[in-house]
């Protein structure tokens, strides 16, 4: 499996090589469009519209490299600032945005060095296997000619049928150190991309400003909700009972003398109705904050969970200590709801979650083999784990193929306690 997989990567690698050096021809052109975009610049309105035309062009070849990037492994972040309001075509405001974003500039630097650099990787990537397959084939090539011809093979010149015996392994040799060799040109080259397409300090801070201005309007906006919802359950749950409950106490005391029973009778259905608002307001109250995550912590909470679904789940928890309490929490309600969503909508019969900690970041698991589909983009419940960990910096993502598995991770930065508990597992 482990062979498959690695020469499945090489021959990814080596498409992605030659698609490397078609992009990296794509841009000489447009350094040279950019060149006479910025010499017509004091030309009146076709300065104010060729520029920001050719840096768009620039911009989409930029992102096209990122996302070649992520798929070698290396993320890299647009940096781009937004784009003012009503800034029109043709128009200054717009013109302005696009000459004073750094991010403009460090794209026309990238232009010609990353050519130089895409094409020498990538042609390397494509090369070597290229190679290693003409020396394989050289043997059976001299044999059915049967041709005393030296310099027989393009790259690859033999005298004699010596020559042609070495071809064979020597081009065995080169495939794979070709099929090993690509990946690792193609990261080379995603990594020398990001040095010119990467945010600089600069610009991650605005990047991460405009991020928690999001994440915290909609934490906010997840706060108002879930006081919106307490009240509600309180007005209409526990508060009417209790007024209920009085107004059954006031007929008991004013029937006591004249009919007994009937008081009695009250009084026992005032007892019933304590009881039922006590235990809605202690249902209200494991909603904020479940008393046994209070007590047990994420373990026993989880576990807890975990034996109340009517499937068959597993638990493996690997956490050297405890979270920080709002953390814990977040992380609790995400898995529930994570939880909640499968018994609704995946059909699954077995559920699997796995808890660790990992470079001070709580990795969270739920998988199920349910049906799949799963799609944050078309559900409240996904959004809505999403908008809890991003209050925390957290991040969630999903995989669920039509027919299954689905997965669903979750990364929660945080730091533990120094409370040790070893790693277990349970079945539930």
């Amino acid at each position: 499996m482990e062979t498959r997989s690695w020469v499945r990567d090489g021959l990814r690698a080596i498409a992605g090589g030659v698609f490397a050096v078609g992009l990296a021809i794509t841009n000489l052109p447009l350094l040279a469009m950019s060149i006479v975009a910025l010499a017509l610049t004091p030309v009146p309105f076709l300065g104010l519209a060729l520029l920001p035309w050719a840096t768009n062009l620039v911009r989409m070849r930029a992102n096209l490299e990122r996302r070649l990037a992520a798929r070698a492994g290396i993320a890299i972040a647009r940096p781009y600032e937004p784009p003012p309001a009503r800034a029109l075509p043709g128009g200054w405001k717009r013109f302005r945005w696009i000459a004073t974003d750094p991010a403009t500039w460090r794209d026309l630097a990238w232009l010609l060095p990353g050519a130089i650099v895409a094409f020498v990787l990538g042609l390397l990537a494509v090369a070597i296997p290229l190679y290693g397959l003409e020396g394989i084939s050289l043997l059976p090539l001299w044999l059915y000619l049967s041709v005393d011809w030296y310099g027989y093979g393009v790259f690859w010149p033999i005298a004699n049928f010596s020559e042609a015996m070495l071809s064979m392994p020597q081009g065995v040799l080169f495939l794979a150190l070709g099929l090993g060799a690509a990946p690792w040109l193609l990261e080379v080259n995603a990594q020398f991309a990001k040095l010119f397409l990467a945010p600089t300090k600069a610009a991650g801070l605005r990047l991460r400003v405009a991020q928690l201005t999001v994440t915290r309007a909609d934490t906010v906006d997840a706060q108002a909700a879930e006081l919106r919802r307490i009240e509600r359950d309180l007005h209409d749950g526990a508060q009417a009972r209790l007024v209920s409950l009085g107004m059954t106490i006031g007929l008991a005391e004013e029937m006591i003398e004249r009919d007994p029973a009937a008081a009695r009778k009250l009084l026992a259905e005032a007892r019933e109705a304590s009881g039922t608002a006590l235990l809605e307001l202690r249902n209200l109250v494991r909603g904020i904050h479940p008393p046994v995550l209070a007590e047990r912590g994420l373990d026993g909470a989880v576990r807890a969970l975990a034996m109340s679904l009517p499937l068959r789940v597993t638990v493996e928890m690997d956490l050297p200590g405890r979270p920080q309490t709002p953390v814990e929490s977040a992380a609790y309600f995400a898995t529930a709801e994570a939880l909640a969503n499968v018994v609704r909508h995946s059909r699954a019969r077995t559920v699997q979650i796995y808890v660790q900690h990992v470079d001070d970041l709580l990795l969270l698991t739920v998988s199920d083999d349910g049906v799949g589909g799963a799609d944050p983009a078309h559900g409240t419940g996904l959004r809505g784990i999403a908008r809890r960990l991003a209050a925390f910096d957290g991040t969630m993502s999903v995989s669920s193929p039509p027919g299954g598995p689905t997965v669903v991770s979750m990364e929660l930065p945080c730091a533990l306690s120094s409370l040790k508990t070893s790693p277990s597992s349970a079945t539930g």
